[in-house]
């Protein structure tokens, strides 16, 4: 039975691009509405849909040269974050719904997640190594609030001694200290939090529906304070628009305890496109001309570019600078040395969750 939340306050989303798997798709025609702007605006603020999903595995591999984990966790599918930019979207073609409204609306919850981990782990065959919880789409998105899904996760992982990173832009992660506490003591557990901007009206519009830029440094320091090694992300840099932003991030970042930092270039794989440009076009107008600009000096006069070894960075002199400014700022506020590596000595393999016994 699908669930319903209460309707969200606002999408970043405006617009449901065709799935480019479809051959037909709809178009929204009010002419005959006997109120036309409040019908037009009612199907901009769709309600939250939470449907079940009954994967078989719980576990997505890669074999990304750009990406530092080859395997990753993801107890949802789409993202009521509602980030404008999100590289994720597109995934919810697959599932015959659009990048649009659909992604952000549209919640595909895993509710066997816990056990469909807890036996990968079991497997004979599996060598411990980093397990990054939220490869695709945030696993502290407010649905979390509700399933607590990547916590039951997390205790599988703790009690595994299994090594783990996290990526959010969620303060909720905090709520999960108890966790993350004893895994960081045993150095099988870091944490990155994503922090595109300081400004909390343009985080508002872009990132809709994810925690304030000071929440998210709040959490920093709290889980730095903890003992948890945490990182942060500028994630995307968006040429025009919050690149500024680097330097300043990186200081408050490091002010809250953070000791490492990153960074990726935007990237505008497929229908993401149309999202993020209606996006740009309808809140930051007078930016529009100069962010498309910026954003095609970095991709070789393309909007995007999945090339290895340059979609995460891009290319030319803007993405240079970009690439400098980060390093000198890094360095500066001593967040250029990398993670440490997890420890993988450690782990227990778990009993499946069949509570079937080993022979051996």
């Amino acid at each position: 039975m699908n669930h319903r939340a209460t309707p969200p306050p606002g999408r970043g989303a405006r617009i449901n691009p065709p799935n480019r798997f479809e051959t037909v798709w709809y178009e929204e025609d009010y002419e005959h509405s006997e109120d036309a702007a409040a019908d037009y605006e009612a199907a901009r603020r769709p309600p939250t849909e939470y449907l079940p999903d009954d994967s078989r595995t719980i576990i997505s591999e890669n074999d990304s040269p750009d990406l530092a984990f080859r395997y990753s966790l993801n107890p949802y599918r789409g993202c009521q974050h509602g980030c404008s930019y999100c590289y994720a979207r597109p995934s919810h073609e697959y599932l015959g719904l659009n990048a649009g409204l659909d992604f952000e609306a549209k919640i595909f919850v895993k509710h066997r997640a816990p056990q469909l981990f807890q036996d990968w782990l079991a497997r004979e065959k599996w060598e411990p190594e980093l397990i990054a919880f939220s490869g695709i789409t945030d696993c502290y998105q407010p649905a979390e609030r509700e399933f607590r899904l990547t916590r039951s996760c997390l205790e599988i992982a703790r009690d595994a001694c299994q090594p783990i990173g996290i990526v959010t832009k969620n303060a909720l992660v905090c709520r999960d200290l108890d966790v993350l506490q004893p895994m960081a003591r045993q150095n099988v557990a870091h944490v990155s939090l994503s922090v595109t901007t300081l400004d909390a009206e343009l985080a508002r519009v872009m990132e809709p529906r994810t925690s304030t830029p000071a929440a998210r440094l709040r959490a920093i320091r709290e889980l730095s304070a903890a003992g948890i090694p945490v990182s942060v992300m500028v994630a995307p840099v968006i040429p025009g628009l919050n690149d500024h932003e680097i330097p300043a991030i990186l200081e408050a970042a490091a002010d809250a305890g953070a000791v490492a930092a990153g960074y990726v270039l935007l990237r505008l794989p497929l229908t993401v496109r149309p999202v993020f440009l209606e996006w740009l076009e309808r809140t930051q107008p007078s930016r529009y001309d100069r962010v498309v600009s910026g954003i095609e000096a970095t991709r070789g006069g393309k909007l995007n570019s999945s090339e290895f070894g340059k979609r995460m960075r891009g290319e030319g002199i803007i993405a240079e600078q970009i690439r400098q400014t980060f390093q000198v700022f890094s360095r500066r506020h001593g967040l250029s040395r990398r993670q440490r590596d997890l420890n993988v000595t450690a782990f227990q393999r778990p009993q499946p969750s069949s509570g079937q016994l080993r022979l051996f």
